[in-house]
């Protein structure tokens, strides 16, 4: 048995278990391992893992519930950055932090439980989709936008995902409402997760996709269920801002 020590946070209400580690700790987790702790019954319950690496740079590993390892998250990053100024005391206002798709700057406002930060998310790279869809786009992770139709279910919408999701080689879904030139209503899908409260980079290829389809302009609020995220766009590149919220230490036995 080992005792790991996590914090938790969310973003708009899509949660993530941290853990700051020093430079050259031996990796220790694994896919059965990420699920056990993610899982909501049985272990201390999140959309993912995020393992935080603090050294010479700030680097990031996510990984989705499911054990999957995963690309790169608006939300996660926030409060990974969030999570090590915690655990190093830090009094910065800023981190640049060595993710799989890049560096990405971190900027955040606050105390050291809760507030508010922004992310140079890079350019957002969009092409036309499948049928039946607004179009995909990649935020250094894959997306599949989609006007959502009242009429459609619960259920209507995870078969369309998942079915979405397959015919692109794996990818999370929005389903998406305009509300207004500067508001977008949005339900996501991830990718190894399922229905989540909020994701960071959906909401960067939303604003994408939708200034191209004429619904939206360079600044766009993207209502997700578990708060509002803002996306402002410059040529084809995104940054988001958005709430972090710290929840909880944790110590979580893995057996």
């Amino acid at each position: 048995m080992t005792l790991r020590y996590l914090q938790k946070w969310h973003g708009a209400g899509n949660d993530f278990l941290v853990e700051v580690l020093e430079h050259g700790t031996a990796p220790w987790w694994d896919a059965g391992l990420v699920r056990a702790v993610c899982h909501r019954a049985t272990g201390v319950g999140a959309d993912g893992l995020l393992l935080a690496t603090v050294g010479s740079e700030v680097t990031m590993v996510l990984f989705n519930a499911d054990g999957s390892r995963a690309e790169m998250s608006g939300n996660g990053v926030r409060c990974l950055a969030a999570a090590v100024r915690r655990s190093t005391r830090g009094t910065w206002d800023s981190l640049d932090v060595q993710t799989d798709v890049g560096i990405r700057h971190v900027t955040l406002t606050g105390d050291r439980d809760r507030g508010s930060g922004s992310v140079d998310m890079g350019p957002v790279i969009a092409a036309p989709g499948p049928a039946g869809t607004l179009g995909v786009a990649s935020v250094g992770n894959p997306h599949v936008v989609v006007l959502d139709e009242a009429t459609w279910t619960t259920e209507d919408r995870t078969k369309r995902a998942q079915a979405w999701s397959d015919e692109v080689g794996g990818a999370n879904v929005e389903f998406i409402t305009p509300v207004s030139r500067d508001r977008i209503e949005l339900r996501v899908f991830e990718r190894g997760v399922g229905w989540t409260l909020a994701c960071g980079t959906g909401s960067c290829a939303v604003a994408v996709v939708a200034r191209a389809q004429g619904f939206s302009g360079d600044v766009v609020t993207v209502g997700n269920p578990g708060g509002d995220l803002t996306v402002r766009l410059d040529g084809d590149r995104a940054n988001l801002g958005g709430p972090v919220q710290f929840v909880a230490n944790v110590e979580w036995l893995a057996t």
